[in-house]
C-alpha cells in the first residue's frame, strides 16, 4: 500500500483545480447577489425559486461534508454501522415532509421564530428561537469547517500532526465562506447550492460506477474485497463494529439514529429554505425533490465507502490528514489519479462552502430579524440597517466557526453532524410540533421545551467523550466526560417533550388566548389563507396578522 504522502497526489495540480472551481462559484455569487437590496432579498432570495430549484438547493444544503466525506468514511471504516447512519438520516426527510414543511411556510416569514411566536408572547419565544438557531448553526458550522480543513490539508499535503498548518487552512476556508455570505446573500448561495448539488451527484455517479466497473458491476465481489482489506474481516458487514462493543455503545447508536431521524426537520438552515419559494405547494414539492436526490446520493456514497474500504484500506484512510473524512478523496486518487482527486476534492470543498454559507445566513438572519428587529427595535427596524446587522453577525459567527473547527479538526464530521442533529431536534422539534398541532400549548411550554431541551443537549455534549476523555476527543488532554454517550439525543429529546408538556400545564392560565390563536394558526397552516405576514402584532404578541 502506498504511503499517504504519495496518495495525496500533486498539490500544485490539486490546488489549481480547486482554485478554478472556487473562482467560478464566487463569480456566480457576485452575479446573482447584485439584487440584494432588501431584507427579503438577503434572507429568502426574494422567494423567486421554484419547487424544483429549491429542492435541488435543499439537497445541496444537506449533502454536506457529513454526507459525502463523513458517511463515506464511516462506511469505509465501520461498514454496516455507517450504512445505517445514512439510512436513518434519509428517513428524517419524510418527517419534515409530513409534519413541518407546509405549516412552516404558511405561518412564517423569514425564520423559525416567526412561527413559534405566532401564538405565543413574541419577545421571550423569539429570544429562545434565536439562541437555538445560533447554537445549532455553530455546531453544524464547526463540523463543516473541520471537514474542509482536513480536505484541503490532504490536497496540499499538510500532515495530520501539523496542527498549525491545518489551523491556517481552516481559517482560510472560513474567509472564503464569509465572502459567499456577505456578497451573495440567500440568492447567490442558493444558485451555488444548485450548481454544486448537480456536480456532487455527477461525481457520485462517476465514482460509484467506476468502482463497480472494476468488479464487473458485481456488488458481492466488491463487498468481499472490502471485508478482506478490513482488519475486522466479516464483522464489517454486520452490526456493531463501531457501536456494538458494549451495551452503552448500542444505546449510543440508538441515540445517534434518533437524532438523525428528527434532525432534518429541526435544522434552522433547512427550515429557512421553505421561505425561498412562493407558497406551501412549492415547499412540499421542494421536499419531494430533496428526498429523491438525497436518497439516490446516499446509495452512491455507500458504494463509494465500500470502494474505499476495498481499494484504499482503512489503515491508509485513518492515517491520512482528516482521518476517515479522507476516504472519498483517497478513492478518487486511486481510481483516476491526480485530476480526479482534484475535481472530487474541489466539488467536495464547494459543497462545504455552500453549506456553511447557508448556515451563516440562517444564523445571521435569526439574530438580525428575531433579536435586533423584533426584540430590540420592536418591529420598527429599518430594512437596510437590519441587513447590515445580519452581515456583521455573519462575520462574528464565521470567526466562532473557525475557532471551533480548529478544535474539532480530525473528528469524523458525520459524528459531529449527529451531535448537531441532536441539539437541533432537542431545541426545536418538540416546540414546532406542539405549536402546530397542540391547541393548549403556550408560551411557558415553548420556553421550557426550547431552553430545557437545548440546555440539556448542550450540557450532555460538553460532558460527553466527544469533547474530552479519550485520544480522539476534541480536548484529549482533559477528562470530564461524565456522560457516557457521544450523542445526547436519546436523553435530551424526551426531556424536551416532557418539559414542553409540563410547562404548558403550569402556565396554562397565563395565555387565555392560546386556543383562539391556535385556531387561527391552524387555518393558515393547513390552507395557506392570508399568508402574507406584516409587522403588525397579532393577538398574543405575534408578529404576523390573521384576517380570516
Amino acid at each position: 500500500m502506498p504511503s499517504v504522502d504519495v496518495i495525496v497526489g500533486n498539490p500544485v495540480l490539486n490546488i489549481a483545480v480547486f482554485g478554478v472551481f472556487v473562482l467560478f462559484t464566487l463569480a456566480v455569487v457576485v452575479r446573482t447577489g447584485r439584487g440584494n437590496r432588501t431584507a427579503a432579498d438577503y434572507y429568502t432570495g426574494g422567494q423567486v425559486f421554484t419547487g424544483g430549484q429549491n429542492g435541488i438547493a435543499l439537497a445541496g444544503d444537506y449533502l454536506s461534508a457529513a454526507a459525502f466525506l463523513g458517511v463515506a468514511g464511516q462506511v469505509a471504516v465501520f461498514g454496516y454501522d455507517g450504512v445505517m447512519f445514512a439510512i436513518g438520516s434519509l428517513m428524517g426527510w419524510v418527517v419534515a415532509l409530513l409534519f413541518v414543511a407546509e405549516p412552516l411556510r404558511n405561518t412564517g416569514r423569514y425564520t423559525m421564530g416567526d412561527v413559534l411566536s405566532y401564538r405565543m408572547r413574541a419577545r421571550p419565544v423569539r429570544a429562545a428561537a434565536a439562541a437555538s438557531t445560533l447554537l445549532v448553526s455553530l455546531f453544524y458550522l464547526v463540523a463543516q469547517v473541520a471537514g474542509a480543513g482536513g480536505l484541503i490539508a490532504l490536497l496540499v499535503g499538510i500532515p495530520g500532526e501539523d496542527r498549525v498548518g491545518q489551523s491556517v487552512v481552516i481559517a482560510a476556508v472560513g474567509a472564503v465562506m464569509l465572502s459567499y455570505v456577505l456578497i451573495g446573500g440567500m440568492r447567490g448561495t442558493t444558485w451555488v447550492q444548485i450548481l454544486k448539488a448537480g456536480l456532487l451527484i455527477v461525481a457520485g455517479v462517476v465514482m460509484s460506477a467506476w468502482v463497480l466497473g472494476r468488479y464487473a458491476f458485481n456488488l458481492s465481489d466488491l463487498l468481499g474485497d472490502a471485508v478482506e482489506a478490513n482488519p475486522a474481516g466479516p464483522a464489517l458487514l454486520t452490526p456493531g463494529l463501531e457501536y456494538g462493543h458494549t451495551e452503552m455503545s448500542k444505546i449510543d447508536f440508538m441515540s445517534l439514529g434518533l437524532a438523525g431521524f428528527l434532525g432534518p426537520a429541526s435544522l434552522p438552515h433547512i427550515l429557512m429554505r421553505f421561505y425561498t419559494v412562493p407558497d406551501a405547494r412549492a415547499a412540499r414539492r421542494s421536499l419531494v425533490w430533496a428526498i429523491w436526490l438525497v436518497g439516490a446520493f446516499f446509495g452512491l456514497v455507500i458504494v463509494i465507502g465500500f470502494g474505499a474500504a476495498a481499494l484504499v484500506s482503512p489503515e491508509a484512510i485513518l492515517a491520512a490528514p482528516g482521518g476517515s473524512n479522507a476516504a472519498a478523496p483517497l478513492l478518487a486518487y486511486r481510481l483516476g489519479g491526480e485530476l480526479l482527486l482534484g475535481l472530487v476534492a474541489a466539488i467536495a470543498f464547494a459543497t462545504i462552502l455552500a453549506v456553511v454559507a447557508g448556515l451563516t445566513i440562517t444564523a445571521s438572519a435569526s439574530f438580525a430579524h428575531d433579536v435586533y428587529a423584533n426584540l430590540i427595535k420592536r418591529g420598527r427596524a429599518e430594512p437596510a440597517r437590519e441587513v447590515r446587522i445580519a452581515r456583521w453577525t455573519a462575520v462574528m459567527v464565521g470567526v466562532l466557526a473557525i475557532g471551533g473547527g480548529i478544535l474539532a479538526n480530525g473528528q469524523n464530521v458525520a459524528v459531529l453532524i449527529g451531535v448537531a442533529f441532536a441539539v437541533a431536534a432537542s431545541a426545536n422539534f418538540p416546540a414546532l410540533i406542539y405549536t402546530v398541532f397542540w391547541r393548549r400549548f403556550n408560551t411557558t411550554g415553548a420556553l421550557a421545551s426550547m431552553w430545557g431541551g437545548m440546555g440539556t443537549a448542550l450540557v450532555l455534549v460538553v460532558l460527553s467523550p466527544e469533547v474530552s476523555g479519550s485520544p480522539t476527543s476534541m480536548l484529549p488532554g482533559l477528562d470530564f466526560a461524565w456522560f457516557p454517550l457521544a450523542n445526547p439525543g436519546i436523553v435530551s429529546l424526551p426531556v424536551s417533550f416532557v418539559l414542553g408538556a409540563v410547562g404548558t400545564w403550569i402556565g396554562g392560565h397565563r395565555d387565555p388566548d392560546a386556543a383562539r390563536t391556535h385556531a387561527e394558526m391552524e387555518v393558515r397552516a393547513l390552507t395557506g389563507a392570508n399568508v402574507v405576514p406584516t409587522a403588525t402584532p397579532a393577538p398574543g404578541g405575534a408578529s404576523n396578522t390573521f384576517d380570516g
